[in-house]
């Protein structure tokens, strides 16, 4: 389906066809990564009714919405952890309004009735980047999930904590090897362990889609594990894009933690590794989107000297249109 708002901007629904167009796109935008690539959201396209939406201007791509519908309502995307408005350096604040007006129009058209947004965190985009929380605003949508993560601030970095700097001196004292890409099998064991023991749930990503990811983003995705001979004791899968490295998944075994092996591997990772990323991103420590915080856990990530970035999803009805089409 095709939606003309004007003699200029048109919104259509992503097609397989369109899967070059949209990847360039992606790569040239300020605020798209290798997550919003058509083979990143696409690997599990078989649990979403994807609704992916292409707007252009005189035909030429100016913006992408990454979406999928389920009863009636449109989300950007279930299937990441962030999505949102991936814009160009030189979109302005008036041309976001007037893209978000068209998509709304283009969601009342196919019977959808409210909006999921997923907003891309400020530490993303190449340049600022929040016009699309502007039209948020505009449009009176709803704060339903804020999940705070801890990341490091290359331009800014705070000390590790005395505790952490005592485990990865304790670990340095036993023959410890970090290796890279090893073997996911090994890692997925004590992920998945630990995440049924903890909370009996099991790892978004199966080891099968996490390998399928791996071949597709080899540049982008890595696994860092600590080995003590043969037994693998803990690991971190790490998502990398232009601006930030993400722990993505982090585990450790019984042995693991009392090696301090977790301290190890992150005292290399952050002042070896990703040392010229601007940002390192330890992972949120939230469940029950946001409402509670798990003391443990960002205890731990903020003695590394992470400090607060929020991951926001907000609601609000489609039939929120408010915007003019061309405002004085």
């Amino acid at each position: 389906m095709t939606l003309n708002y004007n003699d200029e901007i048109s919104v259509i629904q992503y097609e397989m066809k369109y899967q070059s167009e949209w990847d360039d796109f992606v790569d040239k935008s300020k605020n798209g990564t290798f997550l919003h690539k058509i083979n990143y959201f696409h690997y599990h396209k078989e649990r979403f009714n994807d609704c992916s939406l292409i707007i252009k201007r005189n035909d030429q791509i100016v913006a992408l919405m990454p979406g999928n519908i389920e009863n009636e309502i449109f989300y950007t995307h279930s299937g990441l952890t962030f999505g949102g408005l991936i814009t160009l350096n030189d979109t302005k604040v008036e041309d976001v309004l007037i893209y978000f007006n068209i998509i709304n129009e283009y969601l009342i058209n196919i019977k959808i009735k409210k909006v999921i947004y997923k907003a891309i965190p400020h530490i993303y985009p190449s340049i600022p980047a929040q016009e699309d929380e502007y039209a948020l605003f505009r449009l009176g949508a709803t704060l339903v999930s804020s999940r705070i993560s801890s990341v490091i601030n290359r331009d800014d970095r705070l000390n590790f904590s005395s505790l952490r700097r005592r485990n990865i001196r304790k670990a340095k004292k036993y023959n410890l090897e970090i290796k890279t890409d090893s073997s996911y099998e090994d890692f997925w064991f004590i992920l998945t362990e630990n995440l049924l023991k903890s909370h009996k749930v099991i790892p978004v990503h199966s080891l099968s889609e996490m390998m399928k990811l791996k071949v597709n983003f080899a540049d982008n995705i890595k696994l860092y594990c600590v080995y003590l001979k043969e037994e693998c004791l803990a690991g971190v899968v790490i998502y990398i894009s232009v601006n930030v490295a993400h722990v993505q998944y982090i585990s450790s075994n019984e042995n693991g933690k009392k090696l301090a092996a977790l301290d190890f591997l992150f005292d290399h990772l952050i002042n070896n590794v990703y040392k010229d990323i601007k940002y390192f991103d330890l992972g949120t420590s939230v469940e029950d989107q946001g409402l509670y915080l798990n003391q443990g856990l960002i205890f731990q990530k903020q003695g590394f000297g992470g400090r607060g970035v929020l991951y926001q999803q907000f609601e609000y009805d489609v039939k929120n249109i408010i915007f003019n089409k061309k405002e004085n």
